[in-house]
């Protein structure tokens, strides 16, 4: 009899005491996280490897000692006699878990072993055995847990997850241990007559590991490397015994299993690994949508599913409305079935609009995942509503909206802002252009954990396009930070994408998808108004012109003629098509240059000239860094030597806490009229101090 350690996945503990009691019925078990004890055989290690399905690792233990140093550690692992177990000519490998106050290092830790093991052979006949972390002769095991060190033989090799068939996977695969944990919580397990089907299979590990199950296949039966294999008290004749013993222990296949998804490629991956797996005609796979597919059976079994789980917020957005359309396609389509699905995001499965009947943690890696149970009867079948009213957020988003709503019927355009950053637990602004929202996360306070955060923003993907009626297909997710210099400009993606948005009787173009801003400044709105009810019969600058904007609507206004600059040739582009989609064709010039260094060289007359400069800049088309705040004057000095005699200077700016030179810019004969509050539209009022706006009239 001999100690025998054997691990698994959080969650998993109880699932695998109850497998090691149906394996070693008089077993006397010890558990805790991640792991579990008794005094076996080696008859009952080697069935355990051969036929658990939930465990990572089977451990012949050889020692098991307090230490209190590296010293100490080092004589524990000298205390065994190693002769015992290698050959001198032999490999070992060694791979340690655990630190405490002493190791610190789990490298340092499995040096220490393995200089005890080296130095013991030295000593003893000369030799030593040599280091081969691949496929070793004898891979050792050590577990360090507080002031205890527990050393012993890996005779399961490599984790007993790996049965040998998988070949490849999809992104995020499921573990073959966690599929048979998500079989067993299922119910599905006690009742293998009953139809089992995976309509999201990935590379069809469930399905594979249910025909496994129902035909009583063991689980280790196709791995041919262990770490027993050449250990030197490895019984073979046993070893023979029990493969042959589960060879003659295996069942006919029920066929009533199924797998399908809607990516081709994967369902081929999924054939092939039950191919390689000895199950393929036990499993029949199809390609097909889950939110289409229907029961290939009319009798009710179990639907079992490691659905995605939008761990990429940008999938996140995707998957809204595939949850949201699966959801009512099972209240029509599978009633009376059982479902369970692995998932972590519980959010997302909140969209199936189901109650669960009981839901479990299962890690699946290092991975925290909850597996859910439904129950399709009749009263979860009905296509009842959660509305969002008892969510903070939600409540929020529906108060601003109504708010608003009169407002947005008066206004003539389809983009304004419905929310920012109202509630400091959701960091996002929210703005609504057509058909679609643009949802702008800011960076969190210091004070939000990474993950608080990203759980905050999945709530706002998940409820924002259900309150706002947007489809989840046009929610565009966007990370906001303090940009500088050529960051400005820097793209988020190469899609090109445009739309056409219309704001009182003008049409512009907007690109959701590519940059962080979408060639619509919203805050803006009242000021192109502005210096469009100035433009009449003017001559008109606009510097920093962004898309052209500001131009349109002067062009609209009636200006003689419009100069718009801008460094970036791509911008530029951007507003000669917005002038193309209003029609626009006259006495209208478009200028690529450094605004600052271009207008100081400049002498053509303007009678009105809008000015709305970055905060700061260092593109690589300056001489110079710009800053706003140092430069102002400098900037401001130069467009007044080419502003008319009566003309104006419309003077905007967002950097936060910005104090305009007055006295410096009152001495070059401008009178300044602050008409910042005039410029705030509604929508933006929450944050007036989005920008300041100046009227300098000469």
């Amino acid at each position: 009899m001999n100690s025998i350690l054997l691990t698994t996945s959080k969650g998993l503990d109880e699932l695998l005491a109850e497998e090691v009691t149906m394996l070693v019925p008089d077993a006397q078990i010890k558990s805790s996280p991640g792991q579990l004890t008794f005094t076996g055989t080696l008859e009952q290690a080697y069935r355990l490897c051969l036929w658990s399905r939930l465990a990572n690792r089977v451990v012949w233990v050889l020692n098991e000692s307090k230490f209190d140093d590296a010293e100490g550690l080092y004589d524990a692992a000298k205390d065994i006699d190693w002769s015992e177990h290698l050959a001198p000519s032999q490999t070992l490998s060694i791979a340690f878990h655990g630190t405490n106050r002493v190791i610190k290092n789990t490298q340092f830790g499995a040096v220490k072993i393995k200089d005890a093991i080296v130095d013991q052979f030295m000593e003893n006949v000369g030799e030593r055995p040599s280091v081969q972390k691949y496929k070793p002769d004898l891979p050792i095991y050590a577990r360090c847990k507080r002031d205890l060190i527990t050393i012993g033989i890996d005779l399961s090799g490599s984790s007993l997850h790996q049965r040998a068939y998988r070949q490849s996977t999809g992104e995020a695969p499921l573990k073959e241990h966690v599929a048979c944990a998500i079989l067993m919580r299922s119910g599905w397990t006690k009742k293998t007559s009953s139809p089992l089907i995976d309509p999201m299979c990935g590379s069809g590990t469930l399905a594979i590991e249910a025909a496994y199950i129902q035909r009583n296949i063991a689980p280790g039966v196709k791995r041919e490397y262990w770490g027993f294999n050449r250990w030197q008290q490895h019984d073979e004749a046993m070893w023979d015994q029990l493969n042959t013993e589960a060879l003659a222990a295996q069942t006919p296949a029920l066929n009533n299993i199924f797998a399908a998804d809607i990516d081709k490629n994967l369902v081929a991956v999924a054939r092939k690994n039950a191919d390689n797996a000895g199950v393929f005609s036990d499993i029949e796979f199809a390609h097909s949508n889950a939110t289409t597919f229907c029961p290939p059976l009319k009798t009710v079994g179990y639907l079992v599913s490691n659905p995605p789980y939008g761990e990429r917020l940008g999938q996140l957005t995707e998957l809204i409305e595939l949850f949201t359309d699966w959801g009512q396609h099972l209240k029509t389509a599978w009633q009376g079935w059982h479902v369970s699905l692995l998932s972590s995001n519980r959010d997302l499965l909140k969209l199936l609009k189901l109650r669960a009947n009981k839901d479990y943690a299962i890690n699946n890696g290092k991975l925290e995942c909850r597996l859910v149970n439904y129950v399709l009867d009749e009263d979860n079948c009905q296509q009842f509503s959660e509305s969002g009213s008892n969510h903070e957020f939600a409540n929020r988003l529906q108060k601003n909206l109504k708010k608003l709503n009169k407002w947005i019927k008066s206004q003539q355009t389809n983009c304004y802002r419905i929310y920012d950053a109202d509630l400091p637990d959701y960091n996002v602004a929210i703005d609504r252009y057509g058909e679609a929202l643009v949802i702008q996360e800011y960076a969190p306070p210091k004070t939000v954990s990474e993950d608080k955060a990203k759980r905050r923003l999945q709530e706002v993907l998940l409820h924002a396009p259900a309150v706002c009626g947007v489809a989840s297909k046009n929610v565009y997710l966007k990370v906001r930070e303090k940009q500088k210099g050529t960051q400005q400009y820097t793209k988020l993606s190469q899609k090109g994408d445009k739309q056409v948005v219309h704001e009182n009787g003008a049409q512009f173009l907007v690109n959701l998808t590519d940059y962080l801003d979408t060639g619509l400044f919203l805050d803006h709105r009242e000021t192109r108004q502005i210096v469009k009810s100035k433009a009449a019969n003017k001559d008109v600058l606009n510097l920093f012109s962004y898309t052209g904007s500001v131009s349109v609507f002067a062009a609209l206004g009636g200006a003689r003629s419009v100069t718009t600059v801008d460094m970036s040739n791509t911008y530029l582009e951007w507003a000669k098509d917005n002038f193309k989609q209003n029609k626009l064709s006259g006495a209208y010039a478009f200028i690529q240059a450094d605004c600052v260094s271009w207008l100081a060289e400049h002498n053509a007359k303007y009678d009105l000239i809008f000015i709305d400069p970055p905060s700061f800049s260092n593109s690589k088309r300056m001489n110079t860094t710009w800053d706003v705040q140092r430069d102002h004057v400098e900037l401001i000095t130069n467009a007044r030597k080419c502003l008319r005699e009566g003309g104006e200077i419309v003077f905007s700016n967002n950097r936060r806490g910005f104090k305009l030179a007055t006295d410096d810019i009152a001495a070059l004969g401008l009178h300044i009229t602050d008409i910042s509050q005039q410029t705030i539209p509604t929508d933006f009022a929450r944050h007036s101090n989005i920008h300041k706006c100046w009227l300098l009239a000469c």
